[in-house]
């Protein structure tokens, strides 16, 4: 599968590290350029790209920049996507730590839909609360009792499934986690976030989430 990574910070890396051993073809770029990318390219296989070249001809594409970031993304980002694209969002709405206010997410918009309106694309929310470390040290075999799950929330049922399947080669296990505008319930502050658990603990954690943390 042909996937493009924007963002090659601690999540962006990790994933490129992970899917290019798993032999797909990723593309990864950053807002530094092709030329700061040179070592993790020669680690992973992974070819570096400027962000306009991202997601030429990818089948999914992740977008791990801070939610700040997503605004300023080209416009037209996703016209060379292969068609059906699959856009992941992994970003955490951080305001005072990095972000600033952006004031539709202050009113309650979820994190995932206000990035989906910056794209112009539908995406699917994933990867969000995971330790990146983990995507290097904690996949297992499926079936691996205990095997630890990721919340997987988006509106397209067929979206969802192409990235519960790349994260079950990840190693890890997926709870449904609901629409884009249920996703709320796995941003920074709820029960599920950062959570180390299987998806019985992980189901039960989605749903003790608040809806005041909106």
């Amino acid at each position: 599968m042909r996937i493009g990574i924007i963002g090659a910070g601690n999540i962006g890396g990790n994933l490129a590290r992970r899917f290019t051993a798993l032999g797909h073809r990723v593309a990864v770029a950053n807002s530094r350029g092709p030329h700061t990318l040179t070592a993790l390219a020669e680690e992973t296989g992974a070819l570096p790209v400027t962000v306009s070249e991202a997601a030429r001809g990818a089948q999914v594409v992740v977008v791990a920049v801070p939610v700040k970031a997503v605004a300023e993304l080209p416009a037209g980002l996703l016209d060379g996507a292969a068609p059906g694209v699959v856009v992941i969002d992994t970003g955490n709405y951080y305001p005072r730590e990095r972000d600033g206010r952006i004031a539709a997410i202050e009113d309650g918009l979820p994190e995932s839909r206000w990035t989906e309106q910056c794209l112009g694309h539908p995406v699917v929310k994933a990867f969000n609360g995971t330790y990146a470390q983990d995507l290097l040290d904690r996949g297992l075999p499926r079936g691996t009792p205990g095997r630890q799950a990721l919340p997987v929330a988006g509106d397209d049922e067929a979206a969802k499934r192409t990235v519960r399947d790349l994260i079950d080669q990840l190693g890890f296990d997926t709870v449904d986690a609901g629409t884009l505008d249920d996703s709320w319930r796995q941003q920074p502050g709820t029960p599920s976030y950062g959570l180390r658990a299987d998806a019985p603990a992980l189901a039960d954690s989605l749903s003790a989430a608040s809806i005041t943390r909106r």
